[in-house]
């Protein structure tokens, strides 16, 4: 029998404080920084995105949207085999996020590991699991993407700290004697490190170099609405499948040009594809899980839809997963 890897639950967890454009006009005002919500809706689609509340970390939203994904589909701790957490704002150096998420859910003995990917991280997350349980290693995964992405922002960088919130996202992934997860494709390009990056590390107890986020948008603009629709179009040629196959575009939401662009070069309707930059802005690895489960739980996304879920990130990085759900 072939074995194959199927999404048998979703679950989101975004934090209770949401700040709005207005609200975000009135923080960097105070910092005599000018803006406006037209000015950021105009070049974004962004109306409000969500901060963590002071001691609130990665894992507590991960570990919230496990629980809801677990509860989805009928999954207990005890059946959980592995726990992939993609973040870029980890609680600590070490241990990994997905082992402090794994004794939140009260389970143990299971591989857990962090991937960092920055954007396109829960897209790896996702293909690493999907090829473990293909090769009969792993029969139940919890993939999670959780980011506290409001730590690393600079307030005085009106082109950056309007862009991005926090949130958290998960899926139960299930080995399956059906197809679920159709055909993957992944890449990095380091030679664009410079566009998209958090120049910091910790040494002797100091913290060196720049640890807020820095971001040529232009660039990063230019990149990916190239390399999104590229990277569409080989994991439907891997899977035997073609656009007009496609029930729903799943895009990492980091600015609504580029997913509209994106859906046009896919000759898809706006009307397909799940939108909630505007609600949660950027959140970095956890926004297409966050998107998916909006749109299961909406009602949008039905059993049996195909579904195309794909990133791009800092590195650079980017990929794409074909779905039956």
């Amino acid at each position: 029998m072939t074995r194959y890897a199927r999404i048998t639950g979703t679950g989101s967890c975004l934090p209770p404080r949401q700040l709005t454009n207005a609200d975000m006009v009135d923080l960097l005002a105070k910092r005599q920084i000018e803006t406006s919500d037209e000015w950021i809706v105009e070049r974004t689609g962004i109306r409000a995105r969500h901060f963590v509340d002071d001691g609130v970390n990665a894992s507590d939203l991960g570990a919230e949207a496990a629980r809801r994904a677990m509860a989805a589909a009928g999954a207990q701790p005890s059946e959980i085999d592995l726990i992939i957490v993609a973040t870029s704002t980890p609680d600590m150096v070490f241990p990994a996020t997905a082992a402090i998420i794994q004794h939140k859910l009260g389970i143990a003995g299971c591989p857990v590991f962090d991937v960092q990917a920055v954007c396109s991280g829960f897209i790896y997350a996702l293909s690493v699991a999907d090829a473990m349980i293909k090769a009969g290693s792993v029969s139940k995964a919890l993939v999670i993407g959780a980011e506290v992405f409001s730590r690393l922002l600079d307030f005085n960088d009106r082109t950056t700290c309007v862009l991005f919130g926090d949130g958290a996202g998960a899926v139960v992934l299930e080995a399956s004697d059906r197809p679920g997860i159709l055909a993957s494709a992944l890449h990095a390009d380091g030679q664009h490190v410079g566009i998209l990056c958090v120049p910091g590390h910790v040494n002797g107890g100091q913290v060196l170099g720049d640890p807020l986020l820095k971001m040529d948008g232009q660039a990063v603009f230019k990149l990916a609405v190239g390399v999104l629709h590229d990277v569409a179009k080989e994991v439907l040629q891997k899977a035997g499948r073609t656009e007009a196959d496609i029930d729903w575009l799943v895009p990492h939401q980091a600015n609504i040009r580029i997913m509209a662009s994106t859906a046009r070069k896919l000759r898809m309707s706006m009307d397909k594809v799940v939108v909630t930059v505007d609600q949660h802005g950027n959140t970095s690895a956890a926004s297409i899980p966050l998107a998916l489960d909006h749109g299961v739980r909406a009602g949008q996304i039905k059993p049996g839809d195909t579904l195309l879920l794909e990133g791009v990130g800092g590195g650079f990085t980017w990929g794409a997963v074909l779905v039956d759900f």
